[in-house]
């Protein structure tokens, strides 16, 4: 998921690393994946990245974005465990599992 302009930060929507961490388990469960691994750390040109190993890398800046924001990113790279490309199937999916939640989508 590419870095693109973003919404402006609510300190609200700010979250700790222990909670952004229960974000991803509580969707990866709701999705039914399990990533191998979850890191966080800075990325220059990428919201978020998933490899083909299982390994899944989320920006330090989400922390700090709005919660939909954060949703859709992670449920974006936890997809990729199941759909490795951006296609219809995909996007139907992500589709999907953001409208069930009752987040919006960015992209």
């Amino acid at each position: 998921m590419r870095k693109g302009p973003s919404s402006a930060l609510l300190l609200e929507d700010a979250v700790s690393v222990a909670v952004f961490r229960a974000e991803v388990d509580a969707w990866s469960r709701r999705i039914g994946v399990a990533p191998k691994e979850v890191h966080l750390r800075q990325m220059r040109r990428k919201w978020a990245s998933c490899s083909s190993a299982g390994r899944v890398t989320f920006d330090t800046d989400l922390l700090r974005q709005p919660a939909a924001f954060r949703a859709e990113a992670v449920v974006h790279e936890l997809l990729h465990l199941k759909v490795p490309n951006h296609g219809r199937l995909f996007r139907a999916l992500l589709k999907a599992q953001l409208w069930a939640s009752g987040r919006e989508e960015f992209s």
